[in-house]
């Protein structure tokens, strides 16, 4: 049974138009209702997947245009839950020259990056000062205080509305589960409610069962895992957050993999289910640093997924001789077109890197992306938005150039 695998594909959020954060900016403030939101919400989805169609992607998503970062707004779907701020010493590395990281005069990179765009006491961050970058953003924690449940699906209605407005496919993006758990590890899950850790991961994998069942009686057949999580393990910092809550990195590392497959298990034979591994994003910030060497043969080999989005932008990412942990079968998207910075790929170099990897994953087994989305926290990155559609239609014509369609 084939499943969808899309030779141009993308992660998943989009810069948000003006008339967008306007929105939500007035609804915040208490000037409009949830119903002129989701109005304002439904005609940007509705504009952002015609651009997309126009563009060549034969995938859309909706930019995660309803949310306010790529995991918040799920978590806070569940019942058992608490989010809390975040330690500094979670604080995402930010780019060190702006200028570094703008395309031309009139960019998002021409923005300060403390400059308080939409800012508000409820996004995920925390925009504090430091001494080299006057900039930082520590994410939001989970805390879980009771059982773990879902009153209803959280994502369908997102989809549906989405499949409602485009003749092509449409992709709906999932949070990690090891979102609800890598930050405070066992002391962040209440021992009351859970004084066996592996009933809460099997409540974990049962809400994230239901999750994907009823999107996929939706009518979704491509279902996205965002996990930056799994790739913390490569950085010696966060391993040593791991360490301080009293675990074996690599111990519990598996134990994410282990779990993930879990979640999905239960999966139709023709859902096709990808994992994004990527290192962190936000205002073209990152969390960790590093090839996938260190984590390849427990992710990239153990995860029982359809094809993995991998982040390969910059020197940041290593190289691809992980990729051999990748069974045979497996496809992997190569997230190669960086959303962090706006100056535009080459388009040979595109074509030089996708036939490097072609020697350790078969041609007919790979795509190409961009290396993450463009806007994980409602801000986005320092990028503009021309930018990020010269980018978005490369993807699409090197798809054409090596596969003959996206």
């Amino acid at each position: 049974m084939t499943k969808p695998f899309f030779r141009a594909d993308q992660v998943g959020s989009l810069l948000r138009p003006p008339g967008l954060i306007a929105a939500r900016s007035q609804f915040q403030q208490g000037h409009i209702d949830a119903a002129a939101l989701r109005r304002a919400e439904d005609a940007a989805i509705e504009a952002v997947a015609a651009q997309q169609e126009a563009c060549g992607f034969q995938v859309v998503v909706d930019g995660e245009f309803r949310r306010e970062n790529w995991w918040i707004d799920f978590v806070r779907g569940l019942s058992g839950v608490e989010i809390q701020d975040g330690a500094a010493g979670q604080a995402f590395i930010a780019p060190k020259n702006v200028a570094d990281y703008a395309h031309s005069k009139g960019t998002r990179g021409d923005l300060s990056l403390n400059d308080g765009e939409n800012d508000d006491h409820d996004h995920d961050h925390d925009h504090g000062h430091d001494q080299d970058h006057g900039w930082k953003y520590v994410p939001k924690n989970v805390i879980t205080t009771g059982r773990l449940g879902a009153d209803a699906p959280i994502t369908v209605p997102d989809f549906s509305y989405l499949q409602s407005v485009t003749n092509r496919a449409a992709k709906i993006t999932l949070p990690s589960p090891t979102r609800l758990h890598f930050h405070g590890g066992r002391d962040a899950v209440s021992k009351t409610a859970y004084p066996d850790m592996e009933v809460f991961f099997a409540d974990v994998a049962r809400v994230y069962q239901a999750e994907i069942a009823a999107l996929e009686a939706a009518g979704c057949r491509y279902i996205q895992i965002d996990d930056p999580l799994m790739s913390y393990f490569i950085s010696e910092r966060m391993r040593a957050e791991v360490l301080a809550a009293g675990d074996d990195p690599e111990l519990r590392l598996r134990r994410y993999v282990d779990l993930t497959n879990q979640c999905i298990a239960q999966r139709r034979p023709d859902t096709a289910i990808g994992i994004h591994v990527c290192r962190g994003n936000s205002r073209s910030g990152w969390m960790a640093e590093g090839g996938y060497e260190r984590i390849a043969e427990a992710v990239l080999g153990g995860l029982k997924v359809d094809h993995f989005l991998l982040e390969y932008d910059d020197e940041r990412s290593g190289d691809f001789a992980p990729l051999r942990h990748v069974p045979r079968g497996v496809k992997v998207v190569l997230g190669l077109v960086t959303t962090k910075f706006g100056k535009l790929e080459a388009i040979d170099d595109l074509l030089r890197r996708i036939d490097d990897a072609s020697h350790l994953i078969l041609l007919e087994d790979l795509a190409i992306s961009p290396q993450c989305g463009f806007a994980s926290t409602v801000e986005g990155n320092i990028i503009s938005m021309d930018d990020q559609w010269r980018k978005l239609a490369r993807v699409v014509e090197v798809a054409g150039r090596v596969w003959g369609a996206a």
